[in-house]
């Protein structure tokens, strides 16, 4: 699975000129499902969006997570970060989850997500074609990724 967490000011997903979910400060999780993911990847990277340190704490270090901010979290699922680019210049996403499987995996994710926070995540919508708006605060952009079958998934 990847995740890629940015911080932002705010954030929005708009699906056919209707938002479908919205957030203030806080962070945006762009989400790849991995054909080959189980739960253990999908709890290992919830708990490592949820835990975090990328906010300033009271001298300005990064330092504290998105619960200790309190601040918002919208989580949106994105195949094309499984695009592989090796061969030709048009991205393979032979390493994605079909659809079908992965549906029911983000939901899962978002589900573990909300669990490590302790309240809702907004999402955008399955499948759909998505408009992401956001204010990079920072910026700071963080790639997170834990491959299947991965050794030792509940070390830091």
């Amino acid at each position: 699975m990847i995740a890629l967490v940015q911080r932002v000011s705010e954030a929005t997903v708009t699906v056919a000129g209707e938002v479908a979910g919205a957030i203030g400060p806080g962070l945006l999780v762009l989400a790849g499902i991995h054909r080959e993911d189980t739960e253990r990847e999908l709890e290992w990277v919830a708990r490592k969006c949820a835990l975090l340190r990328v906010f300033p704490d009271e001298e300005g270090t990064m330092n504290r997570s998105v619960i200790e901010a309190g601040g918002d979290v919208l989580a949106v699922s994105q195949f094309t970060l499984y695009g592989a680019v090796g061969k030709g210049n048009r991205p393979s996403y032979n390493r994605a989850a079909p659809p079908e499987i992965a549906n029911s995996l983000f939901e899962e994710f978002v589900s573990r997500l909300e669990s490590h926070l302790g309240w809702t995540v907004a999402t955008g919508r399955f499948q759909a074609y998505m408009q992401v708006r956001l204010v990079n605060d920072g910026p700071v952009t963080i790639w997170i990724e834990r491959e299947p079958s991965s050794p030792d998934l509940t070390a830091d």
